[in-house]
């Protein structure tokens, strides 16, 4: 998979940019806040349909287009696959004054995104499996030492990019949460009855199964992947283990055997959603009581959790700096890994700056496995801490206000 042309219009730094793409190994460089950034968000924007730095459309706008008669912004890029020889992806946000008319009186419109796909228009979540990407940051920290929900939506991006049933029921279970929420607090203040939360018990259950399911299954084929990677970036000094806690216990089978076991969940013993549902459906109307006294959801995929062990001990809570970036680097190398065996073939690779993040060994083990790829696309400030082998078979750019030279150096940056 590659992306063979890139358009953007008022997207971010970029007043307009029609940029082809070549196969390999792509490196941006340039100072701070030139646009270097941008280009791997918009790329992202286009596979996931969101940003990964901010949830705010407006602000992907060019700051010359607010002044127009109607503020857009639009990202078009042509993609070659297995699949497909060339598709066309398209997501234009603009200012919708409809969708604010009458709102407090603010008549300046709220922004609206509208994707299409070879001229046709879409959802979003036609968009997920035409362009997989594979982002590289350096808050991929976070993974480790953020809060349970960095872990949760890195899970979330990554399924959905290779499962459109899962990207399906995470939309589902989003607006199933969010009614049944909305749903006990009016129980609570007698405004409601619980026969009305039936409906909603059913998407919730519906859809969080086949979430924990998918989890369950990334998980387990992640961390095959993630433990080789680690044993090689370490010497085989130290065990990375991935560790899934979902909110509630559920069995295998009718025995009694537990298959989410404490602290974490046995990755090679996988249930269907069809095992899982019931089971949750049970443990709901067991927190009912407590639900409506505190008005919101006590269990569901919205409250799992996602550990990280070496040999053994909780790395968010007991490991180093350095064997956090260690565990992240093998956990995205697995990712990106993952991915092409799940699909069939590679997804573009997306590094902002994390190079610059890596010890001399971590950078020289990132930059062979880069070799995989059909396309990756690097940042920098300081195209010098590249290798001579690397900078000799990369496209070398620089990225300046906005604009992008794509002239061979003279000499090596």
């Amino acid at each position: 998979m590659r992306v063979r042309h890139l358009s953007l219009t008022n997207f971010r730094n970029y007043a307009r940019l029609e940029l082809p793409l070549p196969e390999g190994n792509i490196l941006l460089h340039g100072a701070n806040a030139q646009g270097k950034t941008s280009l791997l968000e918009a790329l992202y924007v286009l596979a996931t349909g969101r940003s990964p730095w901010t949830s705010s459309d407006r602000q992907l706008l060019n700051w010359r287009a607010e002044s127009e008669v109607i503020p857009f912004s639009r990202i078009c890029a042509d993609v070659s696959s297995r699949h497909a020889p060339l598709t066309r992806l398209e997501i234009t946000i603009f200012k919708d004054k409809s969708l604010s008319e009458g709102l407090n009186g603010d008549e300046s419109g709220r922004f609206r995104k509208e994707i299409r796909i070879n001229g046709v228009k879409k959802r979003v979540l036609d968009l997920m499996g035409t362009l997989n990407v594979v982002l590289f940051l350096p808050q991929d920290l976070a993974l480790v030492e953020g809060a349970p929900v960095d872990r949760r939506r890195y899970l979330n991006i990554t399924l959905a990019q290779t499962d459109t049933t899962y990207a399906a029921a995470l939309q589902t279970f989003d607006k199933a949460l969010t009614q049944r929420n909305a749903l006990l607090r009016r129980i609570a203040e007698r405004q409601a009855t619980r026969r009305e939360l039936a409906y909603w018990d059913e998407q919730f259950i519906a859809s969080g199964s086949v979430i924990v399911s998918g989890r369950q299954r990334l998980l387990r084929e992640l961390e095959q992947l993630a433990t080789h990677v680690h044993r090689e970036l370490t010497g085989g000094a130290e065990r990375l283990e991935l560790k899934y806690q979902p909110s509630f216990a559920a069995t295998a089978k009718a025995d009694g055997q537990l298959a989410f076991e404490v602290p974490g969940l046995d990755l090679h013993r996988q249930l269907t959603p069809e095992q899982i549902a019931p089971q949750l459906k049970k443990a709901l109307s067991e927190t009912a009581h407590d639900e409506v006294g505190r008005g919101m959801t006590l269990i569901g995929p919205q409250r799992d959790e996602l550990r990280f062990t070496i040999n053994g001990r909780d790395l968010g809570l007991y490991g180093s700096r350095g064997q956090a970036r260690t565990a992240v680097l093998a956990i995205k190398l697995a990712e990106m890994r993952w991915m092409r065996q799940t699909t069939g073939e590679a997804p573009v690779l997306l590094l902002d700056e994390f190079i610059a993040e890596l010890d001399a060994a971590r950078r020289a083990y990132l930059l062979a496995n880069l070799e995989g790829a059909s396309q990756a696309i690097l940042t920098t400030t300081e195209p010098d801490i590249f290798t001579r082998d690397f900078l000799a078979q990369a496209a070398i750019w620089r990225v300046e206000a906005g604009q992008i030279d794509t002239a061979p150096p003279t000499s090596t940056p």
